[in-house]
């Protein structure tokens, strides 16, 4: 079992060493943490939308108001937590680290700032423009 490495010793490695033991098994565990942390949002915010009803009707209004916004988090929270299973089932397949369309690495700096990620810069670029595009021609 590779031991756990500092994000430093991660960027100081060569090309070469890319997707090696020490590198999934530290994004692995980054993976699970973010997971756990998730899980853990996810359950305070289902605690908190089990308050009981004020019976003022103001005090409703910010409880409703309050109840819409925990619902949306929980949606993003519900979302992430599907990337990270997908990110954890590709590490597991030996996928990760690898961009799903050009099959090019994705690159140590992409997955520290976003470990769930799909895409090397390029092609998310490439993505993110063809969206705007397309939204442009919808509402133009």
């Amino acid at each position: 079992m590779p031991h756990t490495i500092s994000e430093e010793a991660l960027l100081a490695m060569t090309a070469s060493q890319y997707m090696n033991a020490s590198q999934r098994e530290f994004f692995r565990k980054r993976l699970l943490a973010l997971a756990l942390e998730c899980e853990q949002h996810l359950g305070n915010a289902r605690n908190n939308l089990q308050t009981p009803a004020q019976a003022d009707p103001l005090d409703a209004a910010v409880e409703e108001e309050t109840c819409r916004h925990q619902l949306r988090f929980m949606a993003r929270q519900q979302a992430l937590l599907g990337k990270i299973r997908g990110a954890l089932r590709r590490l597991q397949n030996g996928d990760y680290g690898y961009c799903k369309i050009s099959g090019d690495p994705i690159g140590l700096p992409r997955l520290l700032a976003r470990p769930t990620t799909e895409y090397c810069a390029e092609v998310k670029a490439r993505l993110e423009q063809n969206e705007r595009h397309y939204a442009h021609q919808r509402t133009g």
